[in-house]
């Protein structure tokens, strides 16, 4: 029973942790008149390696696999 319930907080504070890695964008319109649908993307820190498009990573939503390469030395755009 107790290992149990640790397991349950344990399991609670890990889809905490995840869910703050990401955050959702409000449907828009662009300047050209391209509307673009709502989504959710990975939260703006200063790194792009964590990056949902960046290669190595995967939207968890879309199943889309990253394309942008971002190395030691590469510069992530």
């Amino acid at each position: 029973m107790k290992h149990t319930l640790l397991l349950l907080i344990g399991a609670a504070f890990l889809a905490g942790t995840a869910a703050s890695a990401q955050t959702s964008v409000k449907g828009y319109t662009r300047s050209n008149g391209t509307y673009v649908a709502p989504y959710t993307r990975s939260s703006p820190n200063s790194t792009q390696r964590d990056n949902y498009s960046t290669y190595g990573n995967s939207n968890p939503y879309s199943g889309q696999k990253g394309t942008k390469k971002c190395g030691l030395y590469d510069s992530c755009n």
